[in-house]
């Protein structure tokens, strides 16, 4: 069995899903969001979002984390805004030697779908037939980080990924430190 989170980043709605895969059968474990809209100060939303992921992933156990990549709107602080919340998000995951996959939305909804330009309608609907469960249309953030699990699932990755499981940043950096060196030379 696999244990996905999925996670629809936002500063003022976070969407996150929880599916469990076993012999090519997903199951919903749990699905909701994360209110931020009633805090004002954008330091205070970022602190929940990396307190909230945490005991999600305390709680839940996951084996992986799938997340929606920050898309190319017209508003730039909008994008800054979300980036900053996904960036909160991945962080967390990687403290607890989460590996953390991103996905564009265009690839989620063609996963989900097989139509890139899916509305969120239409990606609640597919996942009501996938997933054999009533989607509660009022908390379409809910069903967009679970279309990012089951994007996730579709793409191969429901297993943890080939590789070394890290504790956190310190025995990744460690483990990886001629890696992460040159990489640094290289961008000076």
């Amino acid at each position: 069995m696999s244990r996905i989170l999925g996670i629809d980043p936002g500063t003022n709605i976070l969407g996150f899903a929880i599916i469990d895969s076993e012999n090519k059968n997903l199951k919903l474990v749990h699905m909701g969001v994360i209110r931020l809209d009633y805090l004002d100060d954008a330091h205070q939303k970022l602190g929940m979002i990396c307190t909230r992921v945490e005991e999600m992933i305390t709680l839940y156990k996951p084996e992986v984390m799938a997340i929606e990549a920050p898309f190319f709107g017209k508003n730039v602080q909008s994008m800054l805004k979300l980036g900053r919340a996904q960036g909160v998000a991945i962080a967390v995951g990687f403290q607890k030697g989460l590996p953390t996959f991103e996905y564009s939305p265009k690839k989620i909804k063609q996963s989900v779908t097989g139509n890139g330009n899916a509305s969120k309608e239409q990606v609640a609907a597919m996942l009501e037939r996938i997933l054999n469960t009533p989607m509660d249309h009022a908390y379409l953030d809910a069903s967009d980080a679970l279309s990012v699990a089951v994007c996730h699932y579709f793409q191969g990755n429901s297993k943890v990924t080939p590789g070394k499981k890290y504790s956190g940043w310190s025995s990744y950096a460690k483990a990886n430190e001629e890696k992460i060196t040159t990489k640094v030379k290289a961008i000076k």
